[in-house]
């Protein structure tokens, strides 16, 4: 299986980047082939809502790294979106991401592709994850996309408390899992 791993933080050794290393780690070992694109240091700007890609085959007016995610968006089976919970969401550089789904919209929504959630956060109450998980639900409903799991790591402020928690090894078990 291909996987597609979309990170939103802007902290490369961050906890969710953490988890994703481990995700990886674990999908690679049960033999998938995982490709990771960090979208935080990526030149990718908002969608403009022009309707240019209506207009032209799927095609974004706009010359920039979308390019690059939207091909392998194209080719893979499963999209995973790792993402730090940032002010009850998504982080805005990953939210970019998402709405520039916009152009391809058809042909994702026809792909039937499977989807998983990484998600880490300082708060340690789960109340504060409700939104980011009905986010990432509603996209999956529209997309025809089938859910194939979340973690969510709550108390997660620095990579230390990360590296001292159960949530790298669940990460890596969840990618094991993948076949």
């Amino acid at each position: 299986m291909k996987i597609l791993v979309l990170t939103g933080s802007p902290h490369k050794k961050g906890t969710s980047a953490m988890m994703a290393d481990y995700f990886i780690e674990g999908a690679k070992s049960a033999g998938n082939e995982v490709v990771r694109l960090d979208t935080a240091v990526m030149n990718i700007n908002s969608c403009l809502g022009c309707g240019y890609c209506r207009k032209n085959n799927e095609k974004c007016v706009q010359d920039d790294d979308m390019k690059y995610v939207t091909k392998e968006l194209l080719e893979a089976d499963m999209v995973v979106f790792a993402t730090p919970l940032y002010y009850f969401g998504i982080t805005a550089q990953l939210k970019k991401v998402i709405d520039r789904f916009f152009a391809p919209n058809e042909t994702l929504r026809t792909q039937n592709k499977k989807a998983m959630l990484l998600v880490t956060g300082a708060a340690d109450d789960e109340i504060a994850m409700k939104a980011i998980k009905l986010h990432y639900w509603t996209m999956l409903k529209y997309l025809n996309w089938q859910d194939s799991g979340i973690l969510v790591a709550t108390g997660m402020r620095v990579r230390e408390e990360m590296e001292n928690s159960e949530f790298p090894e669940k990460a890596r078990k969840l990618g094991e899992s993948i076949k």
